[in-house]
């Protein structure tokens, strides 16, 4: 199972952002390895939770109380897991260096929002002596004790951030006016959000926690504010979002967003390409300077298979319309298209017909708009 975090900012920026298609974002997903270097108790690098509280007042004395009193029915705190955590591994990591200290990583992080996903199917108190067991049967002192220590400040700051959300979203709402993100507005938000987190956590815990999320928020302004500057060409738009990532430190954030800014350009040139009649070479040619021959080499494979599908379609559709034209019996026709479905098209292809259908109709009343608007 995949868990998300919630990100701050991005809900509001990815809204003004190109969206991506995301059918072929798995050919150029990079493969990431764990650089954990000490001892390491939990694995499984996975999506990273949000978790959303009520009364910050509860965060010390109630949920401490109650956690007591729930901590004896866990050992592991693997114990009954909710169903929306059964069958998962646990996400996330802790790491501890050779003194036994805690070495505070993001995966911490994502440890912690696994276990707090599943609020609303467990009492807060119970995931919080969940969460206690988990890290104290993983980990020996004084790395358990600086965990946990560092759940409740995290548990403290996920309480706080709602009201700052709320407060600048109603702001933004009101100062967008035309359309467009009011970037002044989300630097405030940035400001005081930052000035939360320093009341929670260390300089070494932030960084670990949210440098990866802060560089990729970053970058999402950076992006708006170039998009919405009306005094540049699209060709400077280009040559800026190209400098602005240039700019970037050599990580794994600026390879996927290399990635990204290459996936957007194979779509568009595969479009234009393909609507320029272009041949499987050519298209295969153009690909492999983007993106790589192995890559270059999966997608062919799947022109062939759309292609295909497109042309099995089609057969189709021409018997079907023969069977409805010329048979009075109109269920009898149906079951005769029914067995040409099966014919045609395995169970998994038959689940598409009706949406292909629905997207070749908008494909034609697209290219026949264009025709009527362009005459000559």
């Amino acid at each position: 199972m995949s868990h998300n975090r919630r990100v701050p900012f991005l809900p509001v920026i990815i809204a003004v952002i190109v969206v991506l298609v995301g059918a072929i974002i798995w050919w150029f997903k990079p493969n990431n390895s764990s650089n954990a270097s000490h001892q390491e108790q939990s694995t499984a690098l996975d999506n990273q939770t949000s978790a959303s509280f009520t009364d910050e007042a509860n965060v010390n004395n109630g949920i401490d109380t109650l956690s007591k009193q729930s901590s004896s029915q866990f050992t592991t705190g693997l114990e009954n897991l909710p169903r929306s955590l059964q069958g998962t591994d646990v996400d996330g990591e802790i790491i501890i260096d050779e003194n036994k200290q805690l070495v505070v990583t993001e995966g911490l992080r994502r440890l912690f929002d696994y276990f707090l996903s599943a609020l609303g199917e467990e009492e807060e108190a119970v995931i919080y002596a969940r969460v206690e067991s988990y890290i104290r049967s993983h980990t020996p002192e004084p790395a358990a004790s600086q965990a946990v220590t560092i759940f409740d400040q995290y548990v403290a700051y996920l309480k706080a951030i709602p009201a700052i959300e709320n407060r600048y979203g109603n702001l933004q709402l009101q100062a967008t006016k035309t359309g467009e993100l009011d970037l002044n507005v989300v630097a405030q938000q940035q400001q005081d959000v930052a000035k939360l987190r320093q009341q929670h956590f260390d300089k070494a815990t932030i960084k670990a926690f949210f440098g990866a999320e802060d560089e990729y928020d970053d970058y999402s302004l950076a992006m708006v504010k170039i998009n919405q500057d009306k005094q540049l060409s699209d060709a400077q738009k280009e040559a800026a979002r190209q400098d602005y990532i240039s700019r970037m430190p050599d990580n794994a954030i600026k390879t996927n967003i290399a990635q990204q800014a290459n996936l957007e350009e194979l779509i568009s040139r595969t479009e234009q390409m393909q609507a320029k009649g272009a041949t499987a070479e050519e298209l295969y040619n153009m690909r492999r300077a983007l993106v790589g021959a192995p890559a270059a080499a999966r997608l062919a494979q799947v022109d062939q298979q759309d292609a295909d599908f497109d042309q099995r379609f089609k057969q189709y559709q021409t018997q079907k319309q023969q069977l409805l034209s010329q048979n009075a019996d109109k269920v009898q026709a149906q079951t005769q298209i029914n067995q040409i479905e099966q014919q045609l098209f395995n169970e998994t292809e038959r689940k598409r017909l009706a949406g292909y259908a629905a997207l070749q109709k908008q494909k034609a009343a697209a290219l026949n708009s264009s025709v009527n608007s362009n005459p000559n």
